[in-house]
């Protein structure tokens, strides 16, 4: 699986700490759909809802969707939006608690038939958790987890989401997506009482607060669970290539089963119990008789891992899937096989709806195929069927020679369309766009100061296309970016965030200075958290923009003033104004990841920050800079130069000393110096260190000089009417490049060459 790395600090003495970053995720505009793959499916039927029928899916994307379902169309009527990291999982319990899990170490609750209200994060795996089982909807509310850490967690959902005190529960967090404000709990009745035998072992990570059952004995990673109907017979599998078999009221191991080849990752259960199927990556399927704790069935249908598998009520029949992008029916008394259909992609999770089947995949995409759930013998009787062999397929293919079975369906009834999740990414030299290539071949530029794509290009070749927009311009790395969600992600780290200033007139910012600069990650920074801000005024009757004044959290404050060297960033106004170049979108909003000093990682859109966050639910940097106007301490690095004649010019030379460069310098500065020196004749030892000339200097009292902002900032001089032509050039390239301090050694000018 993906990994990603933590985003909490470190706790070492002897290492800097590590800033909190902020992650902001662009949104497709139509944000209705998964734009990754489909990792878990969960129905939710009308006999347990409010009527109607419900697909919920769970995307690599880290959102759930709810699908209201008909006969021919599926219409996403909910977005779950609170995890940082793929959803790998996700179970329905109770009348109507959606259960997740995901990479980002979490389980979550879910009002099912809400807007996308998270009632709960259950925080105790210490890897990613891959997996979950619930026990019937209407027996109990016990959900089992596992993940990569080897850990089996049994769960009672009930007494998991009572209201505990913050003080004394380091486990469960009582608000919605992790951070402070209300949220809508689901009806709880009396707490379970855990028993405390002997046979059972517990996480004691903490003294307070709900404590799950941990069912022990994994030495590597979990990828699947399944338990039966009434919730006491619980069995895991994974990279140990054994089933694992427990009491889930205690978490005792009761026996495992071996036979498997390679990892196992899928697991069904009957509902007494006694009969167990798993499906490996040896590309076998076995049944288990666990009264007896032997393997009585495999079936070779598979060409390659089987990672999926849905059951008839009955137990009599069972749907496969898998890395073969292939569906099979099989019938477990007689071995019947039938290949249903082949897809485009791996198969990852099945879910039965009466006489259909839907299929999760790697593709962003859910289609629904016919299954005759409820007679699937009817699928046999299109006389395509073949018999399963006993032996991995590798060595039952000679059976099976010349009669390569064939699908009994071509299309699937019904596709809930997702987009194609981002495949490739180059970071344009301008900093501002990324050039994106997706899933189906599309070609885009997104402008990630405002979170849109500017510029769609179709299928065309995505090096042809980089190496058409590439610029001869020079800005610092201030952020990165990656497509582990399937969008893009912008990562935001401080102090590096702050590194990169652009003029005003380059981001064609009107009624600004053209000679202002920008700094790019405080205008994203307040673009990012103006709905915020806004909402903030609102509910507290300050400004929005402290102007100077210092936060009211005592952790912010204390937090600044740890620092010996803090600069308030004079160049830009001390207001809430957003530029139009950093205005993000309101109809296709981003969305934030990030963590405060309190609680874990939390995400929302920027358009659902109501302003009930307060200062401790974000790092402290982002709220320094947006409401104090305050940036990290940064070097005045400055960059030496010598002006020199091109080789072979005439020219004399107009320069005597070295010349400097801040750390953003248009190049027009640079030649207006020259056409200056050129025209007018002037020694350079009238030059001052802001690049204005002063008489009384000698050429031995300034070697030094200044090409700064503080020249021609009065407009064209009368004597620029009569500038030569002068062409810039950069690697034997024309260009209009800003100057920077770190980038490129040597500039040459038409009449005189830059030596660094």
């Amino acid at each position: 699986m993906h990994r990603v790395g933590s985003a909490s600090n470190g706790n070492s003495s002897t290492r800097p700490r590590k800033e909190k970053r902020l992650t902001y995720v662009l949104n497709d505009s139509d944000d209705s759909k998964h734009c990754a793959g489909i990792n878990c499916l969960a129905l939710l039927t009308s006999e347990a809802s409010d009527g109607s029928d419900y697909l919920f899916t769970g995307s690599r994307d880290g959102r759930l969707k709810r699908w209201a379902l008909s006969v021919d169309r599926a219409t996403c009527s909910a977005t779950f939006e609170s995890h940082v990291d793929w959803v790998n999982d996700a179970v329905l319990v109770g009348d109507s608690t959606l259960v997740s899990c995901s990479s980002d170490t979490t389980l979550k609750t879910w009002n099912a038939l809400s807007l996308g209200t998270c009632t709960r994060t259950l925080r105790q795996h210490s890897d990613y958790v891959t997996c979950l089982a619930a026990a019937g909807k209407n027996v109990t509310n016990v959900v089992a987890s596992g993940g990569l850490g080897g850990e089996v967690f049994v769960w009672d959902i009930e007494a998991a989401t009572t209201p505990v005190s913050k003080s004394n529960d380091t486990t469960v967090d009582e608000s919605s997506n992790g951070i402070n404000g209300s949220s809508n709990l689901l009806p709880l009745t009396s707490l379970r009482t855990i028993n405390s035998s002997t046979n059972m072992s517990m996480n004691t990570s903490q003294t307070q607060g709900y404590i799950p059952i941990a069912a022990k004995g994994h030495k590597d990673s979990v990828y699947a669970l399944a338990t039966n109907e009434s919730g006491t017979i619980l069995v895991s599998g994974g990279t140990e290539k054994v089933v694992r078999v427990w009491d889930a009221r205690t978490g005792s191991k009761t026996l495992k089963l071996k036979g498997h080849t390679d990892n196992i990752r899928a697991l069904l259960l009957d509902s007494t119990g006694r009969y167990c199927l798993s499906g490996s990556s040896d590309s076998m399927i076995r049944l288990w008789d666990i009264g007896q704790q032997r393997c009585v069935h495999s079936y070779a249908v598979h060409t390659d891992s089987v990672w999926a598998l849905a059951s008839t009520p009955t137990f009599s029949h069972v749907y496969s899937g898998g890395r073969d992008f292939s569906l099979y029916l099989t019938d477990l008394q007689t071995r019947e096989s039938s290949l249903l259909c082949t897809g485009e992609h791996p198969i990852l999770q099945l879910a039965l709806h009466d006489d259909s089947m839907w299929v999760a995949s790697t593709d962003s995409s859910v289609h629904r195929w016919p299954a005759e759930g409820c007679n699937p013998e009817k699928i046999f009787q299109s006389g395509n069927s073949f018999l399963a062999g006993n032996l991995s397929f590798s060595r039952a293919r000679v059976s099976l020679e010349g009669s390569t079975p064939v699908p009994v369906y071509k299309e699937p009834t019904l596709t809930i369309l997702g987009t194609p999740a981002i495949v490739q990414h180059e970071v344009l030299n301008n900093k501002r766009h990324v050039l994106t290539k997706d899933a189906s071949g599309s070609v885009k530029l997104w402008e990630i100061t405002k979170g849109v794509v500017v510029e769609d290009y179709g299928k065309v070749s995505f090096e042809e296309k980089k190496e058409e927009l590439f610029e001869m311009v020079s800005i610092p790395a201030w952020f990165t970016v990656d497509t582990r969600l399937g969008s893009l992600s912008v990562h935001l780290d401080t102090p590096q965030c702050f590194s990169a200033e652009m003029y005003s007139a380059d981001l064609n910012i009107v009624g600004k200075p053209e000679d202002d600069k920008v700094n790019l990650g405080r205008e994203t920074l307040k673009g990012l958290l103006a709905h915020w801000l806004r909402k903030r005024k609102q509910r507290t009757g300050s400004p929005a923009s402290a102007n100077g004044e210092l936060l009211s959290g005592k952790d912010i404050a204390s937090r600044s003033l740890t620092h010996s060297r803090i600069e308030v960033d004079g160049s830009s106004e001390n207001d809430t104004m957003v530029y139009p170049p950093f205005e993000f979108s309101v109809t296709s909003p981003p969305s934030i990841i990030t963590e405060g000093s309190h609680g874990g990682p939390w995400r929302k859109k920027i358009t659902d920050l109501d302003g009930t966050k307060d200062e401790k639910d974000f790092p402290w940097w982002c709220l320094d800079c947006v409401l104090n106007n305050r940036l990290p301490p940064r070097e005045n690095t400055k960059c030496s130069f010598y002006l020199q004649p091109c080789e072979g010019s005439s020219v004399q030379i107009v320069t005597q000393g070295k010349l400097s460069a801040p750390r953003i310098l248009r190049i027009h500065k640079v030649i207006n110096y020259v056409i200056e020196k050129m025209v007018l004749d002037k020694p350079l030892d009238s030059l001052n260190a802001d690049g204005n000339f002063a008489p009384g200097l000698t050429g031995s009292q300034s070697q030094h000089q200044t090409v700064g902002d503080g020249s021609f900032r009065s407009g064209f001089k009368p004597w620029q009417k009569l500038r030569p032509s002068i062409e810039i050039l950069c690697s034997n390239q024309a260009s209009n490049m800003l100057l920077t301090c770190l980038i490129y050694n040597l500039m040459t000018l038409h009449e005189y060459s830059m030596a660094f």
